[in-house]
């Protein structure tokens, strides 16, 4: 993947192109957007997102047209709460209209499914009809634009849900488990790294509120909640329904126990008295030992 910072900026405009891949991105912040629809690839067929903040939560707009800068120009300024936006094209601008309509529908699909961020598009658009090449190349074209946005920091498209399936698939041999026990509310958990991920599985349990001072981990237990992640109270409790990757042991301690904790302490390598801080420095020692 080659980023290029347009101005030498890292909050100011960028591209995004992918070796071997026929798409193009472009990303610029509001302040930035006049400048950045004169740009040629601006004129282009294609999607684009209009991504910001609204009411604490990361709102965002899903739209196709074939010239984005015209329409976002003409309709989607009015718009007040959008602060960047990302436009998607082909390079060679050989997109048509309704392979951006297949785009546009697919997109708002999935960013509904995840629910990470709240979708303002009023009616999900229907799936514009092509033909099963073009489908295709299509879910082809998709398959980049979800593996580069994350790294513009857009992780709206990515699910942390983790079937058992994919888990049992995906999992080795000499993965390991860790577990949280708490005697003075009855909470336990089971954990497993996985393929660098830190998974959470379905029946762990979970305090039923946030109890602790405000914090970022307080918004992820509520976004959890509101995704059905952690099932409805029950007593004092809360079950997570699915298998659930965190992005460190401490956040998922943290939804856990409804409080910031520190999760190398929290966890346990399963079966001992060992903390995850104390295991991971274990593996360190054992890796350079090697």
């Amino acid at each position: 993947m080659e980023l290029y910072f347009i101005d030498g900026d890292p909050n100011g405009m960028l591209t995004a192109e992918v070796f071997n891949w026929t798409g193009h991105i472009l990303m610029a912040p509001r302040t930035r957007i006049r400048e950045a629809l004169t740009r040629r690839e601006a004129g282009y067929s294609g999607v684009y997102l209009l991504i910001g903040e609204d009411e604490g939560r990361t709102k965002i707009y899903i739209g196709e047209s074939d010239n984005i800068a015209r329409r976002i120009g003409q309709h989607d300024v009015a718009k007040d709460w959008w602060t960047s936006a990302v436009i998607i094209v082909s390079a060679a601008n050989t997109l048509h209209k309704a392979h951006a309509a297949y785009l546009e529908s697919r997109l708002v699909e999935i960013a509904s499914d995840v629910g990470r961020y709240d979708v303002d598009n009023r009616n999900a658009p229907s799936r514009a009809s092509l033909p099963e090449a073009a489908v295709a190349n299509m879910e082809a074209f998709l398959e980049n634009i979800l593996m580069v946005l994350p790294a513009l920091r857009i992780d709206g498209f990515v699910s942390r849900k983790r079937r058992t399936k994919e888990i049992t698939d995906e999992r080795l041999p000499g993965d390991p488990e860790f577990e949280m026990g708490q005697k003075s509310t009855g909470i336990s958990a089971r954990a497993l790294l996985s393929d660098g991920e830190f998974v959470v599985l379905a029946g762990s349990q979970a305090r039923h509120e946030w109890v602790g001072i405000p914090s970022g981990y307080q918004a992820l237990y509520a976004e959890l909640v509101d995704q059905g992640v952690l099932g409805p109270q029950t007593g004092d409790k809360r079950l997570f329904l699915d298998n659930y990757a965190f992005s460190s042991p401490s956040a998922a301690a943290a939804v856990i126990l409804g409080r910031s904790a520190n999760g190398t302490i929290e966890w346990k390598a399963k079966g001992t008295s060992q903390t995850y801080k104390a295991w991971e420095a274990a593996q360190l020692i054992a890796e350079v030992a090697e």
